[in-house]
């Protein structure tokens, strides 16, 4: 199926590691142009290079987005450049652990500046834009909001704003016929998934614990399952779907994970 996104300029943030850069892929192999924003400039042009060998077009920019100003300096770089933004995918973020009982003041605000205060940043300067290419917009979000996982009421909250103002936003743009929309992910192998799994005392036994609550298959997301539906709703084949969460997790949040 062809998507309709060639030579369409979309900024992933978060671009170059675990989700982002699955989408990253996904969106180059159907000729567009992703726009990798992330803080660190060797992990941006590791991807960017995988892409440009495939024969796609890519472009990066390095951006610490918890820095508010740095979401309007990406922006006007994306422009400067192309003159032009058809899609913005807010993925960068992480769950940090900032727990009710042992949190701080601090640590919280950190958190939500990890998680979702660039979501509002990015939307807000890519705006015009995306008004002028009747763009689209696609925000990342984790189960947390809807499950809860106790020991991460940041980067909770920060999800359940991630909902919110998708359905916010998909209101508030419907006469620019900006369509928005957000992914959410339960529980997807990602290096940075690697990497946690890697500290627990028995990896092997954990994972098998998780996968076995997921139900269909008994197995972890791919980034690649992941980025094969964002990519869809960025494409004019989704022209009717805004403010909708869109769960790809094998039934993990809405099916019955007592299910043998």
């Amino acid at each position: 199926m062809d998507l309709n996104l060639k030579d369409k300029v979309v900024i992933v943030t978060g671009g170059a590691k675990g989700i982002g850069e699955g989408i990253v892929a996904a969106l180059a192999s159907e000729g567009a142009i992703p726009v990798i924003v992330g803080r660190n400039e060797n992990d941006n042009k590791k991807v960017a290079d995988k892409i440009i060998q495939s024969g796609g077009k890519v472009f990066t920019v390095v951006a610490e987005l918890t820095d508010p100003a740095a979401s309007e300096a990406a922006v006007n770089k994306v422009l400067a450049e192309f003159g032009r933004i058809d899609g913005l995918v807010n993925n960068a973020g992480v769950n940090d652990g900032v727990s009710l009982e042992n949190g701080t003041y601090e640590a919280f605000m950190a958190s939500l500046h990890k998680n979702v205060v660039h979501y509002y940043l990015m939307a807000h300067y890519a705006l015009p834009a995306l008004k002028k290419s009747k763009g689209s917009i696609v925000n990342i979000g984790s189960k947390t909001a809807e499950t809860g996982q106790g020991g991460t009421s940041a980067y909770a909250a920060s999800n359940g704003a991630r909902n919110a103002l998708t359905r916010e936003w998909a209101v508030e743009l419907l006469p620019y016929s900006i369509r928005v929309n957000a992914l959410i992910v339960a529980e997807c192998w990602t290096p940075l998934y690697e990497w946690w799994l890697n500290q627990q005392p028995d990896k092997e036994e954990k994972l098998q614990a998780i996968t076995s609550k997921i139900p269909l298959e008994k197995r972890m997301t791919t980034s690649e399952e992941i980025a094969s539906m964002v990519v869809f709703l960025l494409s004019d084949k989704s022209s009717h779907t805004t403010g909708q969460l869109i769960h790809v997790d094998g039934g993990y949040v809405h099916l019955d994970r007592a299910i043998k």
